[in-house]
């Protein structure tokens, strides 16, 4: 007997003794089940956080520098002491502007957390001080009107540019554009709406008014702790780009050779390797923690097992008299452990996809093709693994003593 042969027969054996003991099944099937549920379920959240927070950080491209006080993944004794370091001002922006020339755009960006109010409708918004360049450096699309200008940026001019929450907000039956806008105590003209970012951490930029920086420094916040961006021209020279804005910053800030920077140059892959090194801890402590849920499953699986390896002793004595080798026996329970598992693991992912859809609605977790192949390899592992023992001790069973078996 070859082994396809063995195989097939083992099929027909394994479920014939699954159909004998529905009841059994199905109960030794559901532990597997909820098994194969929970981790399914933690596989495509994890996934889905993963992608996104990409999509969220998306808009901060691999090809723009953020000269910062201090670095983006530093201690609180770190913080400290970046706070004490000089803060940057718009002059710095422009002196890299005329000296980089590896930069497509420069610009100095300033915050400030302000209320807004149109006619009868209000909320609290993020206040961006900047200039015309930030549409570059940040990778702005405008979906109406237009973005600030360089005459609007140079002298100061009481307008701005709101992101689409703010737009939905303040503006639900009519168009934002040449309307005016409070800002704190100030009216804003509206010239521009920008495009839906959307992100993992609630609107983010979305919820935000883009005024010019001249504008923030004296309406909002005179001495803010400014970031200037950089936009490299060529995403394959963004090191040498970095090397040659530290050389131009400590020239500009008089620094000695031998002085420690007294400023920080951030990349956004800062952000995520940090989110990947703690997103990996997050997930290896969550698939641990649902996998013993698997595991009880499997154990459940083991003592059936072994139940039915005791009921069946005279068959297998039989079968092992009329030539049976070994492995045709062993190969026989390890089927059936395998083929319940991968009952379980079908039912389970027909109960996990509606879930995923649920999930769906709060972040993007999809029930993707990978996730469904490594399901349903897992219930088969876990099948094998927990029918070996069981299936060994068949296999290894004295055909005389097996028959003498009542």
């Amino acid at each position: 007997m070859n082994f396809l042969t063995e195989l097939r027969e083992g099929l027909a054996i394994s479920w014939s003794a699954i159909r004998a003991n529905k009841m059994r099944s199905i109960l030794t099937t559901l532990g597997i089940v909820i098994g194969i549920v929970t981790v399914t379920l933690m596989g495509t959240a994890i996934e889905g956080l993963n992608r996104a927070f990409v999509n969220s950080i998306s808009f901060i491209g691999g090809d723009v520098l953020y000269v910062d006080r201090g670095s983006w993944m530093q201690s609180y004794d770190e913080w400290q002491a970046a706070r004490k370091r000089p803060a940057l001002s718009p002059a710095d922006a422009v002196d890299l502007e005329g000296e980089l020339t590896l930069a497509n755009a420069v610009t100095a960006v300033g915050f400030s957390s302000q209320p807004v109010k149109y006619k009868k409708h209000s909320g609290s918004v993020t206040v961006v001080g900047s200039t015309e360049s930030l549409m570059y450096t940040m990778g702005f699309t405008v979906a109406d009107g237009r973005f600030l200008s360089p005459a609007e940026c140079n002298f100061g001019r009481s307008v701005c540019v709101i992101g689409a929450t703010v737009a939905t907000n303040l503006f639900q039956r009519e168009s934002p554009m040449g309307s005016k806008i409070v800002v704190g105590n100030i009216p804003y003209e509206v010239v521009g709406v920008l495009d839906k970012q959307g992100g993992l951490f609630g609107d983010g930029i979305d919820n935000q008014v883009i005024i010019p920086l001249p504008e923030l420094l004296e309406h909002f916040n005179d001495s803010p702790d400014l970031e200037i961006q950089v936009k490299v021209k060529d995403m394959d020279q963004v090191d040498d780009a970095k090397d040659e804005l530290r050389s131009v910053m400590r020239r500009l800030r008089r620094l000695a050779p031998n002085e420690p920077d007294n400023f920080a140059i951030n990349q956004s892959d800062q952000i995520l390797i940090l989110f990947h090194t703690i997103g990996g801890t997050i997930a290896a402590i969550g698939l641990f923690v649902t996998g013993l849920s698997l595991f009880v499953g499997g154990i459940g699986i083991m003592n059936i097992m072994f139940v039915s390896v005791a009921e069946r002793t005279r068959e297998i004595g039989i079968r092992k008299a009329i030539g049976a080798k070994r492995r045709t026996i062993l190969l026989q329970f390890l089927i059936e452990a395998a083929s319940i598992c991968l009952i379980g693991g079908v039912i389970a992912l027909a109960i996990a996809w509606p879930i995923t859809l649920l999930m769906g609605k709060v972040i993007p977790a999809v029930l993707s093709l990978p996730m469904v192949t490594i399901a349903l390899l897992m219930a088969i592992v876990t099948g094998v693994l927990a029918g070996f023992f069981p299936a060994w001790r068949a296999a290894r069973m004295n055909p005389v003593d097996a028959l003498r078996n009542e």
